[in-house]
């Protein structure tokens, strides 16, 4: 395929804020980049972006190409993809990331299908790699593996686009690491003057109603997390208890969620956040591959079960085995006299 190497991200924005997912894929970017020996662009949409380019740059981009116009103050799709798909036709991009938030989420597709490219959705790793079709008894070089958890996360799989470009996915937040920015770092800023379609601007904002979220793992130093085996939604309560105690987040595997113990925001692994906090604590968590796999990195793991066999032993530093009804206790009541 004809074409340049490089490596696009979506540098999705936010009242005059870049999402911490485009920062993370600006940093994923790089590494796929120096393997493919090309650039990485971002393209970032708003109005009176100052400074924002810049902040991209630091953070892995050795270009970024600005959209600033007042009708993209807001995000709407039909603008945005106008501008996105527009580029990738003139500059024919080898890679287009964008984040699986519910912007990329929405964005995305609309490219794709303008652009008449595959696409995959919610990534958890990606890479670089070859693959050899038998069909066609040929190799391609240089593929974007696309690898992301499947069939309700009981497998992984790894998707590659061999016949047409850009190779796009959106990855979730958290997935890949977030460096911290260079200062130093230079590179090239080009203003994009959009063109815009009457019918892209049949939708008009007329006003905005923002909610901050009432969880956020990501960032918690500490996370109290429960499972299937805290038996109950009201035993769940311990783990709150802990959590609060603690100065920490709640957490829960997907079991519990699934049980109605707590809510789909509190849930850590494959299928929700990924976490790397000072201290996760596992209560009646069993530890499959789907929630290892968002929790494995914490720094310091204690993991509560009953089955001294339970997968989540492979992973912890401290291994508890007891029933979570009379090992919480405890703790609360240790951490409180302490506290006193």
């Amino acid at each position: 395929m004809s074409g340049n190497q490089d490596v696009w991200v979506f540098v999705e924005q936010e009242d005059g804020k870049i999402a911490d997912v485009s920062l993370e894929l600006l940093n994923k970017g790089q590494e796929l980049a120096q393997q493919l020996n090309g650039q990485v662009c971002g393209v970032l949409c708003g109005y009176q972006l100052d400074g924002l380019a810049e902040q991209a740059i630091h953070h892995g981009a050795d270009c970024v190409f600005v959209a600033d116009h007042v009708e993209l103050e807001d995000y709407r799709t039909l603008p945005y993809a106008r501008v996105a798909s527009d580029l990738v036709r003139d500059r024919r991009p080898y890679i287009f990331l964008l984040g699986a938030s519910p912007i990329g989420r929405d964005l995305a597709p609309r490219i794709a299908s303008s652009v008449r490219c595959g696409l995959t959705a919610d990534c958890t790793d990606l890479q670089i790699g070859d693959y050899e079709s038998k069909k066609e008894k040929k190799v391609y070089k240089d593929l974007l593996y696309q690898i992301r958890p499947a069939f309700g996360g009981n497998i992984i799989a790894t998707i590659v686009n061999p016949n047409t470009r850009p190779q796009m996915a959106t990855v979730r937040e958290g997935v890949m690491r977030r460096k911290e920015p260079d200062s130093a770092r230079t590179g090239r800023i080009e203003r994009i003057d959009p063109r815009f379609e009457e019918r892209d601007l049949v939708l008009q904002v007329l006003s905005r109603e923002v909610r901050e979220a009432t969880v956020n793992l990501k960032s918690a130093p500490v996370i109290v997390a429960g499972g299937a085996g805290v038996g109950s939604k009201e035993n769940f309560d311990l783990v709150e208890d802990l959590a609060n105690l603690l100065g920490g987040q709640v957490g829960a595997s997907r079991a519990a969620v699934d049980a109605g113990y707590v809510t789909r925001e509190h849930q850590v692994g494959q299928t929700g956040v990924t976490v790397r906090p000072r201290l996760y604590i596992a209560a009646g968590i069993s530890g499959a591959i789907q929630h290892r796999a968002g929790m494995n990195e914490s720094s310091k793991i204690i993991a509560i079960n009953t089955d001294p066999n339970a997968p989540i032993f492979q992973v912890a530093h401290y291994k508890i085995v007891g029933d979570v009804e009379q090992v919480l206790p405890m703790l609360i009541k240790a951490l409180r006299e302490k506290i006193k």
